[in-house]
């Protein structure tokens, strides 16, 4: 995989330093069964975008066909112990969300899961999940998002700064602005918890 960018290292780093106290665990009352509901629909060759300590592991169908990156170490070594345990095979990278590794069209499925809040340019991320995915590929994504709710969005922009600074989590940002750009159509939309959360599919286009 190629090198990491400043922004995405230092992110990798407060993993690392975290990594050890994690434990994979359901999303609670803000995200619930999120996790499932993003990996179960994956189908085919799939890539996860920031897998983590691989939290997602045990709701991947048996049959897809599995490549995680993060930019954490640590993290890295805590999905693979899991993914041991599970019996799940994959292929565990240390990458960069906003600089794939991977040919163009190298994937049916890509996986955004609590990811695109940390990475440092979502736009190029979203970007390169679409140049990775075939035509007709899908991205799936859960992520928290800026509220349609003005006092929700209030609170955001006022947490904003210190959540950046101290774990690189950003609160005003929607995959929803980069998808046209990318070449991706949503499919379906789901907002919830006073529209903090969203889940997302969508689709790559094909050619003519």
């Amino acid at each position: 995989m190629t090198d990491l960018d400043p922004e995405t290292e230092r992110v990798g780093s407060i993993y690392d330093r975290r990594g050890a106290r994690l434990i994979p665990r359901d999303g609670g009352w803000l995200f619930g069964d999120a996790r499932h509901w993003v990996a179960s629909r994956a189908r085919g060759d799939t890539l996860e975008v920031g897998i983590g300590n691989g939290a997602t592991l045990p709701h991947y169908p048996a049959e897809v066909r599995l490549t995680g990156i993060d930019p954490s170490r640590v993290m890295l070594a805590r999905a693979r112990d899991l993914a041991d345990a599970l019996g799940r095979p994959c292929t565990l990278l240390q990458g960069d969300a906003a600089d794939l590794g991977f040919a163009d069209g190298s994937f049916d499925t890509v996986v955004f899961c609590l990811v695109l809040c940390t990475v440092g340019d979502d736009r190029r991320a979203i970007e390169e999940a679409a140049r990775v995915l075939r035509p007709g590929g899908r991205l799936l994504a859960v992520e928290h998002v800026r509220s349609g709710n003005p006092l929700v969005r209030l609170i955001e922009r006022a947490w904003e700064s210190i959540a950046v600074r101290q774990s690189g989590d950003h609160l005003l940002r929607d995959p929803l602005d980069h998808l046209a750009s990318a070449g991706l159509v949503a499919e379906e939309l789901v907002r919830s918890r006073l529209g903090l959360v969203e889940r997302l599919a969508a689709v790559k286009a094909v050619p003519a």
